[in-house]
């Protein structure tokens, strides 16, 4: 099969690609050349900037598919629909989870209401940015009907994450002692492999499947505290869970939400992407396969993270204000009683 892949040098195109090459299928990488230049060697590039309207790379071009990972908002997905037309047969589009409207409840699935779409903004943001996913889509499908396939990631995780969300946690983890958490332990929680996207995005394509699908993970249910107990496990440390209450505490944690609201969107249902062949990597893998990616970069600094020292300063309250849990000698995996700052 003939793909061409709008994106594909970063996080989750580099996951497709991989995934795409793997089941000897020809690609194509369409991409600006600022990143991973040195990667995949045996498939054709093609350079050009959909913000600057260059598509000319594509002109004349036919494929069998494309996925498109790096359309953002819909004038991207409009020109490559005009520029491709007829001549690809399915366009695969990664949409996103932040196109649902809040308060659909837990368990919500595709049909689930969405956010109304932005048609008079370029600016992405976090209140923007499901609002022109949901315009990309309507794009997508007003131009491709049953030749159009929608995928809406949650949280994804795994090696080259440039987000950073998980891997904060997994680094936090491998660290091993107390652990501040400004949250509700048992808040659910839905964090897929990219890999396990990838594998799903090939297969959608190979069997010519339309429609939207929720891709989340892992397939067993999970909760926040579970996550980094799993983190610390896949690095071989104990951690213990000192817990605060969220509303103390102005610095966004990763993956840590506020409100009932806000963890529904960790509550979609995936019936239909399972079905569909969505697999799920156990987290304890993914956990151990981002510490030895982290690591082996160098563990950089990351943009998800809050400032150490507020966790430092966290800590030391909670200390100062529990003599005896200063005291002593932090177990392994545990919850310690919430505390009110």
């Amino acid at each position: 099969m003939r793909i061409l892949v709008l994106g594909g040098t970063s996080f989750v195109g580099r996951s497709i690609v991989t995934k795409a090459l793997d089941r000897d299928h020809d690609v194509t990488l369409f991409h600006r050349g600022r990143t991973g230049t040195d990667l995949f060697p045996g498939a054709e590039r093609l350079r050009g900037d959909r913000d600057e309207n260059d598509l000319s790379a594509l002109e004349g071009r036919s494929f069998d598919a494309v996925v498109d990972v790096s359309g953002t908002v819909p004038r991207h997905v409009r020109h490559a629909a005009e520029v491709l037309d007829e001549r690809v047969g399915r366009y695969l589009f990664l949409s996103s989870n932040t196109v649902y409207a809040s308060g659909a409840g837990p368990g919500a699935d595709e049909s689930a209401p969405l956010v109304a779409p932005e048609w008079d903004s370029e600016v992405v943001g976090a209140r923007t940015r499901g609002p022109l996913k949901v315009a990309c889509e309507r794009e997508l499908t007003s131009r491709f009907g049953e030749r159009a396939t929608i995928v809406r990631p949650g949280v994804l995780a795994g090696p080259h994450d440039n987000l950073d969300q998980f891997t904060y946690w997994v680094r936090r983890a491998a660290k091993g002692g107390r652990v501040v958490l400004p949250g509700d332990p048992g808040q659910p929680l839905q964090v897929l492999d990219a890999r396990d996207l990838a594998h799903l995005v090939v297969r959608l394509l190979e069997e010519d499947r339309s429609g939207v699908f929720n891709a989340m993970g892992p397939a067993a249910p999970l909760t926040l505290a579970g996550m980094i107990h799993t983190c610390a496990a896949a690095a071989g440390t104990g951690v213990e869970l000192i817990l605060v209450p969220s509303g103390t505490v102005k610095a966004r944690f990763p993956l840590v939400r506020p409100d009932r609201i806000r963890e529904q969107f960790f509550q979609r249902d995936t019936t239909r992407a399972r079905e569909a062949g969505l697999p799920s990597t156990p987290l304890s893998t993914t956990a151990a396969d981002v510490l030895a990616w982290d690591r082996g970069r160098g563990e950089p600094p990351l943009r998800s993270a809050p400032a150490p020292e507020l966790e430092r300063n966290l800590l030391d309250y909670v200390l100062r204000s529990r003599p005896s849990l200063a005291a002593r000698t932090p177990p392994g995996p545990t919850v310690t009683d919430r505390h009110a700052l």
